[in-house]
């Protein structure tokens, strides 16, 4: 059976192996992509969809544009950590494909609407576009059958604060809203539209490293050579396959930045694993709660408390993720994008 998938993205390195997996599942029929202003600004997010789409020759998919800030905090961005474009040192395909004439927010919305009860929903960035979306249609919860967010770290340390995870912190407004709004749906929905919430304790378990990026070159059968950290900064791939040297050349850089982080020469999958999830939830282990989001701390401002105790006496609004099989995860991975890349340049 094939899902009715949408994604809201910020691009990114990670997103755009999130999307490149999605277009690699068969089981995923991505019907719209949401562009979110975050690891870079907005209209720089929406070129990095579009050059995707048409790098991965996908067909006509709508991709719409988000707000250019979050709801009422400043926009920062990330090009420290996923390069000038948001694609480390990967170059992307011009094209002719337009956006949609509609924003972001009525793009979850006319999703939704036209798959209700089947829609599975990725939010891959920030939660601006969604919270707006909720606004819009407060009965989104409702019409989803799955959503999955990419956000917060739960019992860990942040990656933006000492306590803020990146996609929380660039709007925690919009995060807020959005946990409150699907605490108020619980009557609404049953369970099963309770998001799943992938955050740093969970993602961070999901490291790329050159040994599987060499994996997934010889998936493709495409020529390649093994990245070391020893090879000069912003080597460029020489991957016979135009979809394997771009996720090269984007992976470098991500690889690079971890490295100046003290994390190793290595990148996390923050993303590719929500899409996963989004397609089999069973690749996590998850646990009901009640997530809030600070807004107010001095120190703590956008920190993603969950309240496993259940001392606000609320009903869960999520199912936070509490365990992962990387290995898993990267087998499927390097399958099915490595299969995907050689259909695509035989």
């Amino acid at each position: 059976m094939t899902l009715p998938v949408f994604v809201d993205v910020d691009t990114g390195v990670d997103d755009a192996m999130a999307l490149v997996y999605l277009f690699a599942s068969r089981e995923a029929e991505v019907v719209g992509i949401a562009s979110t202003a975050g690891n870079v600004g907005v209209q720089q997010v929406c070129e990095n969809n579009l050059g995707l789409l048409e790098l991965c020759k996908v067909g006509d998919v709508p991709v719409s544009k988000g707000s250019e800030q979050p709801i009422s905090t400043p926009l920062r961005t990330a090009e420290d950590t996923h390069g000038p474009e948001g694609m480390g040192y990967a170059r992307l395909p011009r094209t002719d494909r337009q956006l949609t004439p509609y924003d972001a927010a009525e793009a979850w919305v006319r999703a939704a609407r036209a798959h209700p009860g089947e829609l599975v929903a990725v939010a891959a960035g920030p939660l601006t576009n969604l919270a707006l979306a909720l606004r819009e249609e407060p009965a989104l919860p409702k019409l989803l059958r799955r959503l999955v967010i990419m956000g917060g770290a739960f019992d860990y340390r942040g990656n933006t604060t000492p306590v803020a995870e990146w996609n929380i912190s660039v709007d925690p407004e919009a995060a807020a809203e959005v946990f409150a709004v699907w605490g108020s749906a619980w009557g609404l929905a049953p369970p099963k539209h309770v998001p799943i919430v992938l955050g740093l304790n969970l993602t961070e378990n999901i490291a790329m490293t050159p040994a599987l990026l060499s994996r997934l070159a010889a998936e493709a059968e495409s020529s390649s050579l093994p990245m070391s950290v020893l090879d000069d900064r912003g080597t460029r791939s020489v991957a016979s396959n135009p979809l394997i040297a771009v996720l090269e050349d984007a992976m470098r850089f991500y690889f690079e930045f971890h490295f100046d982080q003290n994390e190793g020469y290595l990148a996390h999958l923050h993303d590719p694993l929500a899409a996963a999830v989004a397609l089999d939830p069973d690749l996590v282990a998850c646990r009901a709660t009640t997530v809030d989001v600070e807004l107010t701390g001095t120190l703590t401002k956008g920190m993603t408390i969950a309240d496993w105790s259940n001392r606000w006496g609320r009903e869960a609004n999520a199912l936070i993720g509490v365990g992962v099989n990387p290995e898993l995860f990267f087998d499927r991975f390097v399958t099915r994008v490595g299969a995907f890349a050689k259909r695509l340049y035989s």
